[in-house]
This record gives structure tokens, C-alpha cells and sequence, in this order.
């Protein structure tokens, strides 16, 4: 039996490291997955250009959605909360709650509290 945390990973998968987020480096616990560097220097070295940074190279993220970058492929996870937008880039419209042409589970971006 797997335990999941509360940060969408495995026990096993979590460590203290760092990541970039919207071109600062951040660093604290999580997922090993997203916190992919070891210390504030391996990040700040790849906000330099020193390794690859899609989120400040590329700009992925769409709509004010925050970028993180990640091991896994594609290589960063767009963050949608609060803007209106899900789906891989922040591409996508949030539905309304009362449309009729609306099917599936109701994304969880667009969830406002």
C-alpha cells in the first residue's frame, strides 16, 4: 500500500530541494519531481542559462498561469488557480457551472471558494 501525501506524491518521492517558479529560484519540501535541484546554487546556476529553464526560455504557461519546472516530462507544470483557465498551458476556458454543454468532472482550477 502506497502513502500519498498531501502534495499529489508518494512518501518515497518527496525530498527538500529546490525549483524554479515564475524565474526566482524557490526551494522547500515536496515532490522530487518538482523540487529538482539540490540547493539554491544547482538553481540559480539554471536561471543563469547553465541548464535548461523551459519556463523562462519558453513561456509555456498561458493566461497568467505560474510555471514550475519539473523532471518529468514535458519538463515544467503550469499552475492555473485563480485565472480562469486549465488544461496543460492554462489554455482552456473554465466552463460555467450551470452550462448544459458541459460533461466530465468539473476541472479543479477552476473551483473558486
Amino acid at each position: 500500500m502506497s502513502i500519498i501525501s498531501s502534495e499529489g506524491c508518494e512518501l518515497d518521492q518527496m525530498r527538500h530541494g529546490c525549483r524554479i517558479h515564475n524565474a526566482k529560484c524557490k526551494c522547500g519540501h515536496g515532490c522530487k519531481s518538482e523540487y529538482r535541484y539540490n540547493n539554491t546554487d544547482d538553481c540559480e546556476l539554471a536561471l543563469k542559462g547553465r541548464r535548461s529553464d523551459l519556463c523562462s526560455r519558453s513561456k509555456p504557461c498561458q493566461n497568467e498561469g505560474s510555471c514550475s519546472q519539473i523532471s518529468s516530462d514535458p519538463g515544467f507544470k503550469c499552475r492555473c488557480e485563480g485565472t480562469g483557465f486549465y488544461g496543460t498551458y492554462c489554455e482552456i476556458p473554465c466552463p460555467k457551472t450551470n452550462s448544459p454543454h458541459f460533461q466530465g468532472q468539473f476541472p479543479y482550477e477552476c473551483i473558486v471558494i
